[in-house]
Parts: structure tokens; sequence; C-alpha cells
């Protein structure tokens, strides 16, 4: 049983107790969850009830956890990923075109771009998808990264095309391509893998099916 599954149970249990080295602990031990299916000891915080908001939304991973089998398979029927897939490619073009565009206007690079794209392609994703099996958070975190690269892409070919006295079509057209990975090589920094980083980190959070602890209480 995997710790998120066990943390579920222990934090309403009465018996837990914060520990500042090792987490979440069993007072009656002074040690992690150990349990597998259901702790021996497990007893019901009334007072708390779990201690949530209700308005909060829940993670993806807790969401698989705390809903019956039976509900599970219901929401995978109404997946639809094919369509959150065409969803967070237009969106992950659109903003890719947007960032190029800024870019050269302003010529400078705005990175927090990035992470606008990635949280844009997950919530496409999310809204179209309804998706709940991991395939879209992964699918969300791809897009939203591939977008990120096209950005910048995007972003070189229209400082060629100034540069050059182009229209950007055209340089676009007849850029060769040969030349892509040389010239996408050369004006990467550490700053744009970070940034790829949040993007796809956003990407596939957003992708999933959002779910608030009342909604899934009123599920259950």
């Amino acid at each position: 049983m995997a710790r998120e599954e066990q943390l579920v149970f222990c934090k309403q249990c009465s018996n837990r107790k914060m520990d500042f080295q090792q987490g979440l602990i069993c007072s009656l031990t002074d040690a992690k969850a150990t349990f597998t299916g259901e702790c021996p000891d497990y007893s019901l915080d009334s007072s708390t009830q779990y201690e949530h908001d209700s308005s909060e939304v829940i993670d993806n991973g807790e969401v698989r956890i705390r809903i019956s089998t039976e509900l599970l398979e219901k929401l995978r029927l109404e997946q639809n990923l094919p369509v959150a897939l065409i969803a967070g490619t237009v969106t992950g073009i659109a903003g890719a075109i947007l960032w190029g565009a800024i870019t050269v206007a302003t010529n400078f690079q705005i990175g927090y771009m990035a992470i606008a794209i990635g949280a844009a392609v997950g919530m496409a994703m999310r809204y179209t998808g309804k998706g709940i099996d991991p395939i879209f958070g992964f699918a969300g975190g791809a897009l939203a990264v591939l977008s990120c690269i096209l950005g910048n892409f995007l972003s070189v070919i229209g400082f060629i095309a100034n540069s050059e006295g182009l229209d950007f079509m055209y340089t676009l057209t007849e850029f060769d391509y040969n030349y892509l990975v040389p010239l996408m090589q050369e004006t990467f920094s550490f700053m744009d893998l970070v940034f790829y980083g949040i993007a796809g980190y956003e990407g596939y959070k957003f992708a999933f099916r959002s779910f608030t602890d009342g909604e899934l209480d009123s599920l259950n």
C-alpha cells in the first residue's frame, strides 16, 4: 500500500501525530504507517472530519483512492482522450504563436509565458476530456513542453525574419530545417529547461478532471 494511500486514513485518525523528522506518524507506535488495506488501530477523529475545505480541489491521485471502484469505472466512461488531445494541441499551438509574437515584438523572451502555456494546455484538456486516467496527465505535460519548444522556435524564426528584412511566413517556409537542431541548441539556456519543466508540470496537473472535497463527498 503506497504512503499516499495510507495518509488518506492517517489524516483522519485520532491517533495521528506530527513528527518533524518523519512527518505524520502514529502516536501508538511512534512510526510511519505500515498497514495494508485497513489499519486495526484506526479511530476516526470526528472533531476534524479530515479537516478539509469543501471547496478545495483534490489531487487526482487522492481522488482515485477515495472513490469506489464502481464510481471510477463510471467516470472513465465519461473520458474522451481524442477530444482532449485536439483541444490541448490547438491551445498549445495558439499559445506558441502568441509567445513567439510577443517575444519578437518586445525583443525579449518572457519565460513566464511557458508557465501560462502549460496551464492553458492542461485546462483545455481538463474541460474537454474529463480525464481520470494517468495518460491524460502525461499527454498534457508532453503537449505543454512541445508547445513551449514551438514557441521558442517561432521566436527564433521571427528574429531571423526581422534581421534579414524578410516576411515571417517566407522565412518559416524557406528555412533550411537541417539547421533546426543546431539553431535550437545555440539559443537554448538553462532557464529554458526550468520553464519547460514547470510548464510540463502545469500541463500534467491541470489535465485531469477536477473535483472539490464537497463534490467528491456527494458522489460517494
